[in-house]
């Protein structure tokens, strides 16, 4: 079979260009495109770089793959980003890995996804969405209690999670927000913070998807408001501990795979996705849904949840494959 890899590769910036350190963040390296053709060989298929974008377009018009492997994440800050790839994949008719167009805006729109997952009584952090056209004294906020957490509505990766995004007053809640205005041109979602433990749930499958793991995120040096931030995932070799299996109590484990498996379906991830939560008092708040994870066989953190049940990263990229392969096949 001829497998197309769509993906968006880190550049170098022309020097002067006025974007948050984090733009790319989201953008894979050659390493990781490498390591999934890699795999796609071992399997016996022809493997094409397809890249992202209008040369991408050109290649699927001119000669479609029989089978698109995505993880292109889309150039831009537009909340349909993420949907570029699977829209097209289903306009020309070629099957692709993951998720179709609606779950992916869906789940790139943190607000969205979140009032989804809250409509079937799943905890959610309380919350407000701040639109463009509105300024903080706008927002009623008396339901969502400090601390705060401050992010951007549309990004990915961390991208703006920053050391300060956690506001424990009116001052540096307004601090906060003006850091995202100046830097993201869109909503900003601010929540209460959930002070607990970080955790990451993957799954892979469709008509019976499974708890592929539970990763627990504990921080070398605890303090009173641990945030994964982008600072603490790029340094996360001195910085974090990764705890899989989660040492969880039974019956709270099982608790937050039936949430992690509810939304999952509920937001029609299919193939593979893993879901962000905060666990405080037993009870797992989800924070978001990444049905486009990370892929870095090194330091993404599906791929470390994966390593850490046994998996090796050829069988993770086979077995994303392999359900979205049957899933084509059924009727």
């Amino acid at each position: 079979m001829r497998i197309g890899i769509t993906f968006d590769l880190k550049t170098d910036l022309p020097a002067g260009t006025n974007v948050p350190d984090d733009h790319q963040e989201e953008y894979d390296s050659p390493t990781t495109v490498g390591a999934i053709a890699d795999v796609l060989r071992g399997l016996g298929h022809e493997v094409e770089l397809l890249g992202d974008g209008p040369a991408m377009l050109a290649r699927l018009m001119a000669a479609p793959p029989d089978f698109v492997f995505n993880f292109a994440e889309g150039v831009g800050t537009s909340r349909n980003r993420e949907a570029r790839v699977p829209a097209l994949c289903e306009f020309l008719n070629i099957p692709h890995t993951g998720s179709d167009v609606l779950t992916m805006a869906v789940t790139l729109d943190k607000d969205v996804a979140r009032r989804l997952v809250a409509s079937e009584g799943l905890p959610v952090p309380r919350g407000r969405l701040m639109p463009l056209d509105r300024t903080l004294a706008q927002i009623d906020l008396r339901d969502v209690p400090y601390p705060r957490i401050v992010k951007p509505a549309w990004e990915g990766s961390s991208k703006g999670i920053r050391g300060k995004c956690v506001a424990e007053n009116e001052t540096e809640l307004a601090e906060a927000v003006a850091f995202l205005r100046t830097n993201y041109p869109q909503p900003i979602l601010i929540e209460e913070f959930i002070d607990g433990d970080e955790l990451t749930v993957g799954i892979l499958g469709n008509e019976n998807p499974q708890i592929l793991g539970i990763l627990r995120v504990l921080p070398l040096n605890p303090n009173e408001r641990f945030v994964y931030s982008l600072e603490v995932k790029r340094d996360y070799a001195n910085r974090v501990r990764y705890e899989c299996p989660a040492k969880l109590d039974v019956g709270i484990a099982q608790y937050v795979r039936e949430c992690a498996l509810a939304a999952f379906r509920l937001l029609g991830c299919r193939d593979v996705a893993r879901l962000d939560y905060r666990l405080r008092d037993g009870v797992p708040y989800f924070l978001e849904v990444n049905p486009l994870p990370g892929l870095n066989p090194e330091t993404s953190d599906l791929c470390i949840l994966s390593r850490a049940v046994g998996w090796s990263y050829a069988r993770l990229i086979e077995t994303i494959l392999t359900h979205a392969i049957d899933r084509r096949a059924r009727p």
